[in-house]
């Protein structure tokens, strides 16, 4: 158990009336009764904008609609439960998430070569029609991955900033939220397998 979760466990044992957690309570995602909704929501809104003012956003979905999307996907909903739930297509939640810079394991699931992939685009700003033709795949793949690939970037070029604000906003409100450690490591992974790419370049050259 990571430092993370021990520390939601911590909390969430703090203020449960039995003392105790079981397995399968840390594996879910709790709430408190006294937790102030409207406080919580208006400090999640706030890393919203601040967001905003920084990215163009893709989503046509108010900060309000953004907040329930970030609340959704730490509760462990998956996107088509967000859209039910706004009255949008699951398509409309999922650019919204990525707006956001949260990501799923999923966003990068597919039957090709996903780093070499993130490479190229890094390095040649690639068209739509040469990745197409490079990775054997469709239009609407190349569309989907460059999305999911560029928001990821983003993300790396904060440290992962706005995620961990989110993150640290639920927490301070006593709200058990979803880990992403496994997906920063992803970050350290790109990172080093870009490191790795550039040294066998030079190896190569030498």
């Amino acid at each position: 158990m990571d430092e993370k979760t021990e520390e939601l466990r911590d909390i969430f044992m703090d203020v449960s009336e039995e003392g105790t957690v079981t397995e399968s309570q840390e594996a879910t995602h709790g709430t408190l009764a006294d937790v102030d909704e409207a406080e919580l929501d208006d400090r999640l809104a706030d890393v919203v904008s601040r967001m905003r003012e920084r990215y163009e956003f893709r989503t046509d979905l108010d900060d309000d609609a953004l907040v329930t999307v970030v609340r959704g996907f730490y509760e462990g909903r998956e996107d088509d439960a967000i859209a039910d739930g706004l009255g949008v297509a699951g398509a409309t939640v999922t650019d919204a998430r990525l707006d956001l810079h949260l990501f799923r394991d999923s966003d990068t699931d597919a039957d090709f070569d996903v780093t070499a992939f993130r490479r190229r685009i890094a390095e040649d700003d690639p068209t739509d029609d040469e990745l197409v033709a490079a990775f054997d795949v469709s239009e609407a793949e190349v569309a989907n991955y460059r999305r999911v690939v560029e928001a990821q970037a983003a993300a790396r070029q904060v440290s992962h900033r706005f995620q961990s604000e989110f993150e640290d906003v639920l927490t301070d409100a006593g709200l058990s939220t979803r880990m992403t450690e496994s997906l920063r490591q992803d970050g350290l992974d790109e990172a080093t397998e870009d490191i790795d790419s550039l040294d066998s370049d030079a190896d190569v050259s030498m």
